[in-house]
């Protein structure tokens, strides 16, 4: 059994469905998922579908050739192609701060993440226990201000050398420059408090605290040239009061960081997120 997984804008017009339907079945493929949206404002369609393909002569290199010459060039299709043998390589890059790795890892030892880590990269040593004791390579990589080129030299390196597919910043307290964003456009996910622009430094749930917010957040997004405002994946809330403390908000904005990390990472490791005009739509 083939299984592969298509994703699709291209600008909206009679007969796309049908088209792209009726080519599946005439190559002998099963439609088990199937999900479209207009973006009237854009006039641009988007869809995700995946089909199986029981024939054991079935190469997904020939489908993507011939989608490409019979569907993709007539409707102007931007596309990509999937098969489900491949599962994405995802990259860790973290610091200090523990709570996000673990979920990740936990999730990732239990099945629950459909794809591989290859190595964790950390600026620090601090938590190199936490990936030797899940097995995982672990490569620190110090960062200064007069050695930021050459650290992304090398972390490009390994990153190539493993085929990544995507990274992870998970709580990474460094600023990725446009040399790395440039190789992994839409490619590498953050994870930050959502109390930003209004509470930024470096204590933000201690500004926060003074004002007497009631509602803290995290947001999950892909990294781009502009700090805090690339396409985001995910997000979620929670209520706060007079009554919580300091340490309640941060406790509370760090459950935040790792179920809205895992989310946004599980939805890219599904490919079920799609980027245009610095937005996402995302399949459920």
């Amino acid at each position: 059994m083939n299984k592969i997984t298509i994703l699709i804008h291209c600008k909206d017009r009679s007969n796309i469905i049908a088209s792209i339907t009726s080519f599946i079945a005439d190559k002998g493929g099963n439609i088990v998922y199937v999900d479209q949206y207009v973006d009237r404002e854009q006039n641009t369609f988007f869809m995700r579908l995946e089909s199986e393909f029981v024939s054991e002569s079935f190469s997904t290199e020939d489908f993507k050739s011939v989608f490409k010459s019979d569907l993709a060039e007539t409707f102007e299709m931007k596309w990509r192609i999937y098969s489900s043998e491949k599962k994405p390589k995802m990259a860790l890059f973290i610091s200090k701060y523990d709570h996000c790795l673990y979920d990740l890892l936990g999730r990732y030892n239990s099945g629950e993440l459909n794809l591989e880590i290859p190595f964790i990269i950390s600026n620090h040593t601090d938590l190199k226990p936490i990936a030797d004791s899940f097995n995982i390579p672990f490569y620190h990589i110090p960062v200064t201000k007069d050695t930021k080129q050459e650290v992304e030299d090398k972390q490009l390196l390994l990153l190539k050398e493993h085929n990544i597919d995507f990274i992870v910043l998970a709580r990474y307290m460094q600023i990725v420059s446009s040399k790395l964003i440039s190789q992994y456009t839409n490619k590498i996910i953050n994870i930050h408090h959502s109390f930003l622009p209004a509470f930024v430094g470096a204590k933000p749930y201690h500004s926060a605290y003074k004002r007497g917010v009631k509602i803290i957040g995290a947001t999950s997004h892909y990294v781009t040239e502009e700090l805090d405002a690339g396409p985001i994946i995910e997000q979620d809330v929670t209520r706060v009061s007079h009554a919580h403390e300091i340490t309640d908000l941060i406790a509370k904005g760090r459950d935040l960081e790792k179920v809205v990390l895992a989310n946004a990472v599980k939805l890219h490791a599904d490919r079920k997120v799609m980027v245009y005009n610095n937005k996402t739509v995302i399949f459920t």
